[in-house]
């Protein structure tokens, strides 16, 4: 749709059409740039409209990017579950060789897939992990009540999802399986940041030995965060 004039949306279903153009823009230029560097006016040039007339289905360029973010919690919990259903229905014998291989005990091994399966998921949704920092930064701040009551119930509702398929994969509680799941995401969107995948910065970190400790690979390390931090609720 980028480059044409739209008229203004007269009904419901081009209403919801235009919010789906806009929403896709935003989502394609931040994929590429980064959340942080995406303007309002940017998302309007990339749909072919003009900002003011952009504003009229969207409150704020932040109430655009809590809109991906929603979004991106439902995607990911329906997602996610799936993977965490399909570890606990696994053979007992295929768990039993899995910790056999890497010598840990049947528990410890659960937990590590749990973990790997929560820390791979999130990381091969580089948007979502973008999203995740900002969100309380400055996604929430400048939109109406409304618009973060909507958001807080839809990824209230991903997280208590989340952790019921969790419960079913590894021995944890409910309010247990609730907390690793918040923690999870919250390290994911940190680490995210301080990885800065594809920028100039990560290319520097590189190329400087002794920032060698700058550099942040995300999946290994937010696995051996998660896998402890399930080990640990566990244990108690």
């Amino acid at each position: 749709m980028t480059g044409v004039d739209f008229e203004r949306a007269r009904t419901p279903e081009a209403k919801h059409a235009r919010q789906q153009a806009i929403l896709a823009a935003a989502a394609r230029l931040a994929t590429a740039d980064g959340v942080r560097a995406v303007t309002a006016s940017a998302v309007a040039d990339e749909v072919g409209m003009h900002k003011s007339a952009m504003l009229r289905y969207f409150e704020t360029r932040e109430d655009i990017f809590l809109q991906l973010a929603a979004d991106a919690w439902s995607e990911w919990s329906t997602a996610v579950r799936a993977e965490l259903e399909a570890l606990a229905t696994r053979p007992a014998a295929a768990a039993t060789a899995a910790a056999a291989a890497t010598g840990r005990h049947d528990q410890d091994q659960a937990a590590h897939d749990a973990a790997a399966v929560l820390a791979h998921s999130l990381v091969s949704r580089p948007l979502f992990c973008d999203l995740l920092a900002h969100t309380p930064l400055n996604l929430e701040r400048n939109v109406s009540f409304e618009k973060v009551k909507a958001f807080k119930t839809r990824a209230i509702a991903a997280v208590a999802e989340i952790a019921a398929a969790l419960c079913t994969a590894t021995p944890l509680r409910l309010d247990q399986a609730r907390s690793v799941v918040a923690s999870t995401t919250s390290l994911a969107g940190a680490m995210w940041q301080m990885a800065a995948p594809g920028t100039n910065l990560r290319a520097f970190y590189e190329s400087e030995p002794e920032l060698a400790h700058a550099v942040v690979d995300v999946e290994p390390s937010l696995t051996d965060i998660i896998s402890a931090l399930i080990t640990g609720y566990a244990a108690r």
